[in-house]
């Protein structure tokens, strides 16, 4: 803590008891200026979560922080200029200045009994920044208002002009701005949770509530588990509300929830009377019982103008409610609320004013309780599916809602008909197709897996909103997205210039329904609609180890022994695939991009559109379609098109090889590719210096085990098949300490493709448009 006779200077920092946050002076990014802040103090990766001069920079570093006997807090810069202060308008005998283990700087009489008696807090001037236990929203006793403000760059921590907090109208809601303009806002307070953001109410990281009564209305959250860290921030470059959660395993933090997650989190696109539903094509709807205004314009995409009713309202004449489900309620600025009255009184208000337009429960935990109401024109309304939102009571025209019986009468006249018809012809196809129950099944059936509808991974991936993209690659886009029980998924959705037809989609998905090994990415199902053809997947957090490996910072994540694990790991899994699974497995495909990573950092071999299937007693095959990754292949796979488990072994070689150096083999290197350069330094005796630099500089990297893994990969890639171990014999080398054999020249194949360019297969941790793809090629 500080008292009057201490301070804090340039390079000193002030620790909260437990070690979570520290106090100090700091510079962003490539700035120059110098600013007092918080910070996370056990994470290697400097985050900031409180700055006190944000507005006002120190240009040296000359800063200082005191607080006075009278309990004002000052913040010095160059010759003793304040450039910000605390002044405190109670008495007090022994102030001190204190960092809470929550972070919450605070001004405190030393004296006072009440450790949480604070002369003032942080909390109450957050920056960009929500963390456990911080109120945002207002203080109505003394008009405090708690507002987050972006900062304005990475290298600025001056407001910008995207803000969120809570909005004050007749419903109070989180409403965040892009300057004076509303961008997005939650919807309705429920009792559950706000009407807008469904995806929120059941995870496992935090739980939130929203306080609103006579002196307070806030949104707070706490986390299920005190030792994960979360916070949420605003990202002025992308215009977003993002939620993180630290990975202690890849030292990073992972991207949990953003807002907008789609386009109908953006407000007001669909213009008034509009309804925003991501499972339709176009996303703009008008609202049940109302049309568009301008027709013309809105079938060019120009929503602008939004809806009217389809009959005009006559409040002599009488009119009627009808309830739509799983809306997010409509935008709060003419609205009203009584917390006392039901639903059905609610009604009856709404009924008796014709200005009303809309009425729902305020509350609707139990039976439901209280009344919200909406005047004029709805606006912002947004239509979820299986989960989410909640009932809306819209106000039509008495003539609308008759027609709309009758015509429900007639529909079930109809049903009826068409069901009787139905059951005859059911019991005629019975007699036809009897006898015929052992013929094989065609369609999805044969898949052996779990078929998607397209509605539900289009709810799951917010509309396949570029939000959720996770990469690209030659064959499409992948998709993260969360299904309605909350698992998470990775949806490759194929492009029809993937080149992948019906036969190949059906040949992947096969293949991986019967495989099952801990180092195999898991196939949760596939979608099959029209020309639409989709792979849905367990999701890797850490995505490909490419990602890592190949990057500057990143890499060290992986320490050797991560690396080591993950050598192993793919090669249990490539054993799995050669010898050990029902079937026999080429996966002509292996490469640094198609091996995912799970939160544990370890490794499970993806991305089968192009593995090939063998009979038990079946050692190679010929094909005149060589098709992978060049780079990777083996040579008499990419020179004559013989594939086997040998050629596999190639690739998994040349994969030890980037894995141990950091290096692409088709970089650029003084003695060729990556194979041509470790034979180089193999045959001069300086094998170790081939490990990536990163691996030099720490104490925990074997060298025996860098020389085995080198050794090992050398004979990976040997000219002919034959002179490749196995995979069962690789799985024991790496295990073992046993005397290996000296390996022959390697074969380097070529150092340029002299085919196509066109991009290969990937996955969704990367793109691999910079590698090569080899397909319709005759064999020599």
């Amino acid at each position: 803590m500080i008292s009057p006779s201490g301070s804090l200077v340039d390079g000193m920092t002030l620790v909260s008891n437990d070690g979570s946050f520290e106090l100090g002076f700091f510079t962003p990014g490539s700035s120059m200026n110098r600013y007092l802040g918080i910070w996370y103090k056990n994470i290697p990766m400097q985050t900031i979560v409180w700055v006190a001069n944000r507005m006002n920079p120190i240009t040296d570093s000359t800063g200082l922080l005191k607080i006075e006997t009278n309990g004002r807090v000052v913040l010095q810069g160059q010759n003793e200029t304040t450039v910000w202060s605390i002044n405190s308008t109670q008495g007090v005998r022994n102030p001190i200045v204190q960092l809470l283990d929550s972070s919450n700087l605070v001004v405190r009489d030393g004296k006072d009994g009440n450790s949480e008696n604070y002369l003032w807090q942080s909390f109450d001037y957050p920056t960009d920044t929500i963390l456990p236990g911080m109120k945002i929203g207002w203080d109505l006793r003394i008009g405090l208002s708690r507002r987050l403000a972006a900062w304005k760059s990475p290298d600025d921590p001056s407001p910008g002009d995207l803000t969120y907090g809570v909005e004050l109208g007749g419903i109070p809601e989180m409403v965040g701005r892009k300057g004076s303009e509303k961008y997005f806002r939650s919807g309705l307070w429920n009792g559950i949770g706000f009407s807008g953001s469904p995806i929120h109410n059941n995870n496992p990281v935090f739980t939130y509530d929203f306080v609103w009564n006579k002196e307070e209305v806030y949104y707070t959250f706490v986390l299920k588990d005190k030792s994960v860290m979360s916070r949420v921030v605003l990202d002025q470059t992308k215009g977003e509300r993002q939620r993180y959660t630290w990975n202690p395993e890849t030292q990073t933090w992972n991207l949990f929830s953003v807002l907008p997650s789609d386009q109908c989190d953006t407000y007001g696109l669909w213009g008034v009377n509009g309804n925003c539903d991501t499972s339709k094509l176009p996303v703009c709807q008008c609202l049940k019982a109302f049309k568009p205004k301008l027709p013309e314009r809105w079938n060019t995409s120009d929503w602008s103008e939004g809806c009217i009713h389809n009959k005009p309202l006559n409040c002599q004449s009488g009119n009627k409610f009808i309830r739509i489900q799983s809306l997010k309620t409509p935008d709060a600025t003419y609205s009203w609320v009584n917390k006392s009255i039901n639903l059905k009184e609610c009604r009856a208000r709404c009924l008796q004013n014709c200005s009303c337009m809309a009425y729902t429960s305020l509350n609707i935990t139990g039976r439901g309780s209280g009344c919200a109401m909406w005047f004029d024109d709805l606006i912002d309304v947004k239509q979820f599916q299986s989960i989410g939102g909640q009932d809306l009571y819209i106000r039509v025209s008495a003539s609308e809602l008759a027609e709309g019986l009758n015509y429900e009468h007639k529909m079930k006249i109809s049903l009826i008909i068409a069901t009787s018809l139905a059951v005859l012809l059911g019991i005629l196809v019975v007699i036809i197709t009897f006898g015929e129950a052992g013929e094989n099944k065609g369609g999805n059936e044969e898949l052996e897996i779990e078929v998607f509808e397209l509605g539900t991974i289009s709810r799951a991936t917010n509309g396949f909103s570029p939000n959720n993209k996770l990469g690209q690659g030659g064959f499409g886009p992948v998709y993260k997205g969360t299904l309605p029980i909350g698992q998470e998924i990775a949806v490759k959705r194929l492009s029809k210039s993937s080149g992948q037809g019906m036969n190949e989609f059906r040949n992947e998905v096969k293949l991986i329904a019967k495989l099952q090994h801990r180092n195999l990415v898991r196939i949760l199902g596939c979608c099959i609609h029209g020309e639409e053809k989709m792979l849905v997947y367990e999701y890797m957090p850490n995505r490909s180890l490419d990602l890592f490996i190949f990057d500057k910072t990143r890499c060290k994540v992986l320490d050797w022994p991560k690396r080591f694990q993950i050598i192993c790991g793919i090669a249990r899994g490539l054993l799995y695939l050669h010898q050990d699974s029902r079937l026999r497995i080429i996966h002509r495909d292996l490469k640094a991009s198609n091996v995912l990573l799970d939160s544990k950092m370890n490794p499970k071999i993806s991305d089968f559109r192009l593995a090939r299937s063998f009979g038990a007693d079946q050692t190679e095959a010929n094909t005149n379609r060589v098709v992978g990754t060049y780079g990777y292949m083996a040579p008499e796979y990419a020179l004559d098109g013989l594939f086997s488990v040998k050629s596999d072994v190639y690739s998994f070689g040349i994969l030890l090889l980037e894995i141990i150096s950091g290096r692409k083999n088709r970089g650029v290197y003084h003695s060729g590719n990556l194979i041509e350069h470790a034979w180089k330094l193999w045959k001069e005796l300086r094998p170790l210096e081939l490990a990536d630099d990163f691996l030099a500089e720490t104490d925990n990297m074997s060298k025996s085990e860098v020389l085995r893994c080198i050794h090992i990969s050398l004979l990976c890639v040997q000219q002919h098949p034959e002179g490749r171990p196995s995979m069962s014999s690789v799985v024991v080398m790496l295990g073992s300490e046993n005397e290996l054999p000296l390996p022959k020249q390697p074969g380097f194949l070529l150092h340029k493709s002299p085919f196509g360019t066109d991009s290969s297969s990937a996955n969704y941790g990367s793109s691999s448009r910079n590698e090569i793809s080899l397909s319709l090629l005759e064999p020599r």
